[in-house]
């Protein structure tokens, strides 16, 4: 995506658009645990989305993997386990970048993304 810095570490990395981040690799948290085992799940990616409508859509479509937990209530973003990235096609995971891109990115980025005239 056009103008996506690179922040935190090789394994926690976050990516940003106009000084706001839009997909980051999160550490282990206790809002966020395995039901079977009780441990804190250690591969969480976070996706902002555009709404609470868009949130909503997803973590409640159960064919697919995303969910969210009581931390992220009011936030506009949806949670994806690492381990299950492999359920999402290439364009499923190409579309929920770009649409976390566009949530985040300045609104004149915005709208020259989509008019394609940028990247």
């Amino acid at each position: 995506m056009p103008d996506c810095v690179v922040s935190g570490d090789d394994e926690r990395p976050g990516f940003a658009v106009g000084g706001k981040t839009f997909v980051f690799f999160r550490g282990p948290r206790k809002d966020a645990v395995d039901p079977e085992t009780g441990e804190r799940y250690q591969d969480v990616i976070a996706f902002h989305v555009e709404s609470e409508a868009d949130k909503q859509a997803l973590c409640l479509d159960e064919s697919t993997p995303f969910f969210t937990t009581p931390h992220w209530n009011g936030y506009n973003a949806v949670l994806l386990l690492g381990r299950d990235i492999g359920r999402l096609s290439h364009g499923e995971l190409r579309e929920i970048i770009q649409d976390a891109w566009l949530a985040r990115a300045p609104k004149r980025k915005a709208a020259a993304w989509r008019a394609g005239s940028l990247g």
